[in-house]
């Protein structure tokens, strides 16, 4: 029986239920909580983090499973627990602040405010001594300094609506040049490892918008070595222990500049992303490990991350029985017992059993260095074995491996990273043509409409247990247009349209920003924070504005609304000159500088093989396009308007909506486009 129980005892997510049973009485961000900070005239303690957070599992062990610390809290604090996956809003003000103060963030995010929200002070994980001896200076800074406290209150808060404040439509006009392009990649190149691939510092994250862009950037000038680059990064991610070589799938980050140790949470955004990446990839490189990769990664998507109904969870932990990564890791001695004697000669020369795969406490991360071909010239057998054997110690361990303890799952639903894996599965169906991967999709896609979703096209964040309680915030509308988009190119079903307008109708009703151009994270119907801020920058999700823009761009050419690209293109501008400074920042936002300084095709299939001759075209590599479609005569797409005729199926290629003569050979469109 649990000694303590509060207020998180009512939530859903896993990670707050993890704190339910504190002495810490934590609450949830909620009315009560505030009024109560503002009645009792104390201070807030929000303490953010999530489910598969290592140093956030450490400070809960350390600090708020204490009774010291936990009375020291309880009397002098209002605290506050945030799941920063179902509250990025909150974790994103709280953090600017810690950043702005500290001069870098992280979680577990801890940030002591005034009772109305405004922060004084934070950090992240702190020692359970630090911890206590930090408050207590807290307290009585508060108690005797309050017009100080109050004072630095007031200019830190100024200093976090300062930050990613765009206040006015940048009005220049100028539509980036190839040029342009040409600049911010050169000065992106100092930055890149060439040995190891990825950018020149640690730890690497993925960055899988970064490597898009540069992909399609490199194949539209023909950069060849930037290509050689992309190819190389792709292959050391999948080479070290960034990807799980035994069940599929990737973790979060490496610590360090090989790929080689990760930090063990697998998240789902992170490997939905890298599935579109590495479809990609495949069709510019033609690389047979990138279709494994795909392939292995949404089994793994399928096995552990997949609920009964379809939807995906969020994630697994870094941490299995209290020790991080020790789900992933092997033994030698452990490996020697599982695998033949020919089976272990061959692992220790192709998984590096040695000093370059050790970690610590004896123990190794599977880590690749040499291609196929060279571990076989190493071990003196032919390629083909050395993949037979290499298949069936994989197998040998992943089975060993499931009677192990299994790291945590956070079982919550996120429309926005449920977005990002719909589209992830589709780029992979219009690739590799699988069935089963176009059918996960729509089966979310229906998922997202039925349980995630208002009757007025509203959306909801998060669903766990049966329960939808948060309002979406503009990535879960960006990335569900973005996604609903693609099922559309998909399958030429006008429904998939129809619903993504409807989401665009809503964000302009309910988060735009007229005097930007911009759009807000938070929509109208939400209560107000300390800031309502308009996120840009792309990271290791892309923006939400640079989502949306894509999309509306592509949603101007289908639906004929031109008020929709000319959107789009302010969007872009107003960012373009942070783009030409820090190029990898906001990666995504390139697309959109690709779609206007290269030729962009719009592709129209229509007639009865239109799904037939649109897969055939696609075996292409073609970045820079938009496909529409339809099987019949009628369609509702202005796009379309005009371009059906009786017994034939016709191929259109145009840019800016203006279409060369049709064509029935698919030889004969390409010869247009490349």
């Amino acid at each position: 029986m649990n000694e303590f129980t509060n207020s998180l005892i009512n939530e859903t997510s896993p990670y707050l239920l993890q704190h339910a049973h504190n002495p810490v009485n934590w609450f949830p961000w909620n009315d009560e909580a505030l009024l109560k900070a503002k009645r009792e005239k104390k201070l807030l303690l929000i303490s953010v983090g999530y489910s598969a957070c290592h140093w956030c599992h450490v400070m809960e062990k350390e600090s708020f499973e204490d009774l010291q610390v936990a009375e020291l809290m309880n009397s002098f604090f209002i605290n506050i627990k945030i799941d920063r996956e179902e509250r990025p809003d909150i974790d994103s003000i709280y953090m600017d602040a810690v950043q702005l103060m500290t001069g870098h963030g992280g979680w577990p995010l801890n940030c002591v405010t005034l009772p109305d929200g405004r922060p004084i002070w934070g950090g992240t994980y702190f020692p359970k001594n630090d911890w206590i001896q930090a408050l207590q200076q807290l307290v009585y800074f508060y108690k005797e300094n309050l017009k100080k406290t109050e004072e630095y209150a007031h200019r830190l808060t100024q200093g976090v609506q300062k930050l990613s404040l765009i206040d006015a439509k940048d009005s220049s006009g100028k539509l980036i040049q190839k040029s342009d392009l040409n600049q911010i990649v050169l000065s992106w190149k100092d930055k890149l490892d060439y040995e190891n691939g990825g950018l020149n510092k640690y730890p690497k994250f993925p960055m899988p918008n970064n490597y898009q862009f540069l992909l399609r950037y490199a194949h539209l000038i023909k950069d060849k070595p930037l290509l050689n680059f992309i190819d190389l990064t792709l292959k050391k991610m999948v080479w070290g222990g960034l990807y799980d070589r035994i069940g599929g799938g990737f973790a979060r980050y490496s610590t360090d500049i090989y790929w080689k140790v990760p930090h063990f949470e697998k998240m789902l955004y992170d490997n939905a992303q890298l599935v579109s990446l590495y479809s990609e990839a495949y069709l510019a490189f033609k690389v047979p490990a990138f279709k494994k990769v795909v392939g292995e990664t949404l089994g793994f998507i399928r096995e552990e991350m997949t609920s009964p109904e379809g939807a995906f969870y969020s994630s697994l932990d870094a941490d299995t029985e209290g020790i991080e990564g020790k789900y992933y890791v092997w033994s030698k001695q452990e490996l020697k017992l599982l695998l033949s004697k020919e089976e272990f000669t061959i692992a220790e020369v192709y998984f590096n059993i040695n000093e370059k795969g050790y970690w610590e406490n004896e123990q190794y991360i599977l880590f690749q260095s040499d291609e196929n071909t060279q571990a076989a010239e190493k071990l003196n057998i032919p390629v083909l074995y050395l993949e037979e054997k290499v298949k069936n110690i994989k197998e040998k361990l992943k089975k060993a491996r499931s009677r192990r303890v299994k790291p945590s799952l956070d079982d919550k639903v996120i429309t926005s990273w449920n977005a990002l894996m719909i589209k992830g599965y589709v780029d992979a169906y219009l690739v590799f043509n699988q069935d089963f991967y176009l059918k996960s999709a729509v089966k979310c896609a229906k998922f997202i409409q039925k349980n995630l979703s208002a009757k007025n096209h509203r959306l909801y964040r998060s669903y766990c247990n049966g329960k939808t309680t948060i309002n979406g915030y503009l990535e879960d509308y960006a990335f569900a247009i973005e996604a609903f988009l693609r099922l559309y190119e998909a399958t030429f079903e006008e429904k998939w349209i129809i619903q993504a307008t409807e989401w665009v109708k809503y964000v302009y009703d309910h988060f735009n920003d007229n005097k930007s151009g911009l759009f807000y994270f938070t929509s109208d119907e939400d209560p107000a924070l300390i800031t309502r801020k308009t996120e840009v920058v792309d990271n290791v999700i892309p923006s939400s504005n640079s989502s949306l823009a894509k999309s509306l761009y592509k949603l101007s050419i289908l639906t004929g609304n031109q008020e929709w690209k000319k959107d789009a293109l302010q969007m872009f501008t107003n960012v373009k000159e942070d783009f030409s400074t820090y190029g990898s920042a906001y990666s995504n936002w390139g697309m959109i500088g690709l779609y206007e300084a290269f030729p962009f095709h719009e592709i129209a299939f229509v007639g009865m093989e239109a799904l037939e001759k649109k897969r055939e075209l696609l075996k292409k590599y073609i970045p820079n396009k938009l496909i529409a479609g339809s099987l019949k005569k009628s369609s509702n797409l202005s796009f379309l308007s005009g371009k059906f005729f009786e017994d034939k199926t016709l191929l259109y290629v145009c840019q800016n909506q203006s279409c060369k003569r049709p064509v029935e050979n698919v030889e004969k469109a390409l010869g247009e486009i490349l």
